[in-house]
């Protein structure tokens, strides 16, 4: 088939229409779907609440105003409860992705009894709801005294599953001969770990390590059971203090801003991140 004619089937009608419809216009709709609560979430935000609750919506502020956030920072401690959330999301975060980092290593490339015991362990982890674990962690953290603590917000939390799967299922895919080329120039287990493991699955790690931040950023269910004093909350509990001194319909913009605070780390931190996510989940997936 030559080139001209091979233009002539790819810019055809049928093609078009196919390409179309079979590709651009699902993503659009999962963009518009997506994008379109959190685009009208931060411009909510700037709207006094008579531009929110009116018979007349429109889209753009008509009178743009900060005080949407400005209520938000009389309201709750903001410095105090994003200074938490940053210790307890990067506190959680390292030990969690290095605890994921080294478990994984220990499955793939260490010989012990029971490892196959311990990965259906972690296949059930899997399985099991959080909500499920919530009575008897608030009774174990709650006798060791770590209620309205940040230790007491992180301990239960340490262990991830998820990154523990994931990276074994990767450092399968990695070549032995690489590793017992390292063995043979006496590189014990730690040294082979962080010299060659860590460094060429760094996409994956990566991954592993943004799903981890952002769970642990956005965790709303134990903070709020475990902590009932603003000075340890972390900021997603410490907003919805925002729903609870505030209970008529104006307090949407306020709602809005506070909202937007939780997100924009996390969007931040996404996008620092997010070249490595495709990368690091479809690893392994073609040998």
């Amino acid at each position: 088939m030559s080139s001209h004619t091979q233009w002539r089937h790819a810019f055809s009608r049928p093609n078009l229409a196919a390409t179309l419809l079979g590709g651009y216009l699902p993503i659009l709709l999962a963009t518009v779907i997506i994008a379109l609560p959190l685009i009208w979430m931060v411009i909510a935000s700037f709207k006094p609440p008579s531009e929110i609750i009116t018979m007349q919506p429109t889209l753009w502020p008509q009178e743009p105003t900060l005080d949407n956030y400005r209520h938000v920072a009389d309201k709750v401690p903001l410095l105090t409860v994003l200074r938490n959330s940053i210790i307890v999301t990067a506190v959680a975060s390292v030990i969690k992705v290095a605890l994921a980092i080294t478990t994984a290593y220990a499955l793939v490339f260490v010989d012990f009894r029971f490892k196959n015991v311990v990965f259906l362990a972690i296949l059930v982890a899997l399985m099991v709801p959080p909500e499920a674990a919530l009575l008897p962690n608030y009774m174990t953290v709650s006798a060791l005294g770590g209620r309205n603590t940040l230790w007491g917000i992180i301990l239960p939390g340490l262990g991830t599953a998820f990154g523990t799967f994931l990276l074994r299922q990767h450092y399968k895919t990695l070549p032995r001969d690489l590793l017992e080329a390292a063995k043979l120039d006496g590189a014990g287990h730690w040294k082979r770990l962080w010299r060659i493991v860590v460094p060429v699955s760094a996409p994956t790690i990566a991954t592993v390590a943004l799903v981890t931040i952002v769970g642990e950023w956005n965790n709303f269910m134990w903070p709020l059971i475990i902590t009932d004093s603003a000075e340890n909350m972390t900021l997603p509990v410490g907003l919805n203090l925002l729903q609870s001194l505030e209970g008529q319909t104006g307090s949407y913009g306020y709602l809005m801003a506070g909202a937007v605070l939780v997100i924009l780390p996390v969007l931040v931190v996404f996008a620092a991140l997010q070249r490595f996510i495709v990368a690091g989940l479809t690893q392994g997936a073609v040998k």
